[in-house]
């Protein structure tokens, strides 16, 4: 099968098509024939040679695919040969065929493209994970969501408002804020622009935020504390602006902040499974009535892989970037 992979990490021009075997699914495991694979930050990263595949991945880019169910692995009895699904894989997405876990695969109901179905698994179980699970979100609180026009940024506007949040997000100019607003966001804040801590403080009358989901790190963290209402929830997905972060403990003693992260690639497969059981029960419902769908930007063939990650270095994309295969 062709796939794209890189020998040395570098810039976007060092992915290239190759020819690999197509693989053989395990017990648990199902080999589908993939339509699209979504493109993300992660694969980016991986390239440049900063984010390595946990032991056993892949070492193929992709993280998400959608496609049909070509062969079942031993004990797969929730889908059929020929079913439509969407997978978190923890790696080979950019070829003509990836295994995934049964456990972490999703049905395509019918009205979603497979071209969308693609630009789900990464967004919806990232976000979810982190701000209704460890972010403990609630009905009538408030979120702020840096990067609001980014896939993740996107998803978090949509799934937030769909369950009674109200979202803030940042934006890196006044074209996406606008973008932004139109998608879900409550409020867009141009940080290019204003102090997005002040503007924050306008906005919920000096009480600030809920919860932060932050994924610059660095210096944005105390920033991000300025803005948290007292109880406060700071969760952290990414470090895009370092990994390091200076803060002032006493504050999160006196206003009982919480302060957590994660990463979703290195999780275990049981992890994933329940979590993917998670949105099946709560998410997915509103992807099945039509309420919920990507934001999508561009679509690239599987060939045009290195133009996809230049378009998302770039950072002018709005949403979802996909490769078809």
């Amino acid at each position: 099968m062709t796939a794209v992979g890189f020998d040395a990490p570098g810039g976007p021009d060092v992915l290239r098509p190759v020819t690999v075997p197509v693989p053989r699914p395990g017990p648990g495991e199902v080999l589908v024939k993939v339509a699209f694979a979504g493109v993300n930050r992660p694969d980016v990263v991986q390239r440049q040679g900063k984010y390595p595949p946990p032991p056993g991945a892949s070492p193929i880019p992709g993280l998400e695919i959608s496609g049909r169910v070509a062969v079942l692995g031993e004990g797969v009895t929730e889908f059929l040969p020929g079913q439509a699904v969407c997978a978190l894989v923890s790696g080979g997405g950019y070829a003509e065929y990836c295994l995934a876990k049964a456990a972490h695969c999703l049905p395509v109901p019918e009205g979603l493209g497979l071209d969308e179905a693609a630009a789900l698994p990464e967004t919806l179980f990232t976000v979810w994970h982190n701000v209704f699970e460890r972010g403990y979100a609630r009905d009538g609180e408030t979120l702020l969501v840096h990067g609001g026009t980014s896939g993740i940024g996107t998803m978090a506007a949509m799934l937030g408002k769909h369950f009674g949040l109200t979202v803030i997000v940042t934006c890196g100019s006044g074209e996406k804020c606008a973008r932004a607003l139109e998608i879900g966001a409550a409020h867009a804040i141009d940080y290019k622009a204003c102090d997005f801590v002040e503007e924050v403080a306008r906005i919920t009358g000096g009480r600030g935020v809920d919860i932060v989901l932050d994924m610059v790190g660095g210096d944005y963290v105390a920033r991000n504390l300025k803005c948290l209402a007292p109880d406060g929830r700071h969760v952290t997905i990414a470090v895009q602006g370092g990994a390091k972060a200076e803060i002032n403990m006493a504050v999160v003693m006196t206003r009982r902040y919480t302060l957590t992260g994660s990463t979703l690639r290195a999780r275990s497969d049981a992890f994933k499974g329940l979590l993917a059981q998670e949105i099946l029960a709560n998410a997915w419902p509103l992807v099945e009535e039509g309420e919920l769908r990507p934001v999508m930007d561009a679509r690239f063939a599987l060939g045009e892989a290195a133009a996809a990650h230049a378009r998302m270095e770039a950072g002018d994309h709005v949403g979802k970037i996909v490769l078809e295969i």
